[in-house]
């Protein structure tokens, strides 16, 4: 389990429970992930983080740089380059480290990417109704036909304010900033996972482009999912609340809280808890 080091947090948000941990929660475990450490290259990055994440939940994890926070997003979703040392991870039950990234897609888990890559030749609608087919047959639901997913597709391009124009254009390719952080918000809008892991979604975004990115994580809030928001930064939590924070620090959750622990990271920064995490 993640350990304290020592570390003491005011009343107001320290959580009564271990690190990444929460008691009394009356939805599901989708996800739980137990003293995980990794590796990238010969650097230890991950050092024994456990967490569990309930359906109905949005938990957010903070931290300053090289703490671990996108390490541990693209290890859940299967990126390569990382070596799991120990631990374990499941998804609704199952050994999450034992399916192929995009079985982990199939099974209901998005990564939103803190730098959206470009594919360039492959249009959006492609992308868009290619996985959510494959979505639904994983799910033995019946494909969607051309005109039901052009239906489903467009309103939820109202929703983000996205022009149709979108859905001819190769995936993020000449997009601004903004444009490929809406775009990463409608493939979650269209794919509805059970599990979104978004890798900072909101850094890049001026004030408007926050609150519309906001909008389109808050319409995606049910009882039957759960939403993790890696985010250096509180502005991103005025707009989405979440029911849990979590703070990284030197490869651990080093202290977990409600949303005023997140507001006293913003007033104290993270070196205090950089230096009991040590």
């Amino acid at each position: 389990m993640s350990e304290r080091s020592g570390m003491s947090a005011s009343p107001a948000h320290a959580s009564a429970v271990n690190p990444g941990e929460r008691a009394g929660t009356s939805g599901a475990a989708l996800l739980q992930i137990r003293d995980l450490h990794v590796k990238v290259g010969e650097q230890r990055v991950l050092r024994g983080v456990s967490l569990t994440v309930h359906a109905g939940e949005v938990h957010a994890i903070m931290g300053p740089n090289g703490s671990g926070k996108s390490t541990l997003a693209h290890v859940l979703a299967g990126r390569p380059g990382y070596e799991i040392v120990s631990g374990s991870a499941t998804f609704e039950g199952h050994d999450l480290f034992s399916l192929e990234p995009e079985e982990r897609a199939r099974a209901g888990l998005f990564l939103g990417f803190q730098y959206p890559v470009e594919i360039p030749g492959v249009n959006n609608a492609y992308l868009l109704k290619a996985a959510v087919n494959a979505a639904r047959r994983a799910r033995e639901l019946p494909e969607l036909d051309a005109f039901e997913f052009l239906a489903l597709v467009k309103e939820r391009m109202g929703r983000m304010h996205i022009d149709e124009s979108f859905l001819s254009r190769g995936v993020n390719e000449g997009f601004s900033g903004g444009e490929k952080k809406r775009n990463e918000i409608l493939q979650l809008l269209v794919l509805e996972p059970k599990l979104a892991l978004l890798d900072e979604t909101d850094s890049g975004l001026d004030i408007d482009a926050l609150k519309l990115v906001a909008e389109g994580v808050n319409s995606m809030r049910a009882p039957d999912r759960a939403i993790v928001l890696v985010t250096h930064y509180q502005r991103l939590l005025d707009h989405v609340v979440p029911d849990q924070v979590h703070v990284l620090a030197r490869g651990r959750i080093a202290l977990s809280g409600d949303r005023t622990l997140a507001l006293e990271l913003e007033r104290r920064g993270y070196d205090w808890v950089s230096e009991a995490a040590a």
